[in-house]
């Protein structure tokens, strides 16, 4: 039986122009780098991520201009991370709110938002 074998991206919507606050937060508290998006996506605005620890072009985060935006407030990627507690402290001193859910047993893990209030787990390695 065929199946799906990995995870490629995940899509979250923004509004337009806020490419710079997205690099800010993916980049500059969560530790992402920015891939550069293919030509014929690139005129349409927004940001692709991807895993700092990986070379390969699997794990990304994308970002993509979307008229009328809302923020994802319950769909959200959960992304490991090496540090939870200096990522939480960087968050709450970047202005961001982090709040600790400790719902599932033996997995530290917690909540926060971009820039544009779209919502990122983020699960202690």
């Amino acid at each position: 039986m065929p199946a799906a074998v990995g995870l490629d991206h995940v899509q979250l919507a923004m509004p337009a122009g806020g490419e710079d606050d997205a690099r800010a937060f993916y980049v500059g508290i969560l530790g992402l780098v920015e891939r550069t998006k293919p030509p014929a996506l690139a005129a349409r605005g927004g940001c692709w991520f991807a895993l700092a620890a990986s070379t390969a072009e699997v794990g990304q985060v994308h970002l993509g201009v979307e008229s009328g935006f809302g923020p994802a407030k319950k769909a959200h990627p959960g992304l490991v991370v090496d540090d939870l507690d200096a990522i939480a402290d960087l968050l709450r001193r970047r202005g961001f709110r982090f709040e600790p859910d400790g719902n599932i047993a033996g997995r530290r893990r917690g909540h926060s938002d971009d820039p544009f209030g779209n919502r990122v787990e983020l699960i202690q390695a």
